[in-house]
């Protein structure tokens, strides 16, 4: 039984924590508000409103452009997991996804959904209507 747990523990990586810096904030009025500050080491960030269980990626595109992608798979609402510089995975079917959140590889049909971004004084306002 020990023998078997230790084979099938390293697979549930869709069931483990983050292996990525994730920044933890609130949704207030149906907005999360994070500081622009946070792109200057890196054009990425991850984000986990509190009481989530999905990421929502924010990517830098230039300097007055960003996106904001709900890591959840279009399959079976499985968390994704980022794949390098070529987007997003899903550990669970093997569902891959760009990182403009476009499937790559199903059996995923859909996009990822993406939220709408915007730049007020010196934050990322991501607007929040629809909540996974």
């Amino acid at each position: 039984m020990l023998a078997a747990a230790g084979y099938f523990l390293p697979k549930l990586e869709g069931c483990s924590p983050a292996t990525y810096a994730v920044f933890k904030t609130d949704i207030v009025d149906k907005k999360i508000t994070i500081p622009l500050a946070m792109f200057a080491t890196s054009p990425i960030q991850f984000v986990r409103p509190k009481g989530w269980y999905y990421d929502i990626a924010v990517q830098k595109r230039d300097e007055n452009n960003y996106t904001a992608l709900l890591l959840q798979c279009t399959h079976q609402e499985n968390q994704l997991i980022p794949a390098g510089n070529n987007g997003y995975s899903c550990s669970l079917h093997g569902s891959q996804f760009d990182v403009n959140g476009i499937v790559r590889k199903g059996p995923a049909e859909k996009r990822l959904e993406q939220y709408t971004t915007k730049i007020q004084d010196n934050n990322l306002v991501i607007e929040i209507l629809k909540t996974p």
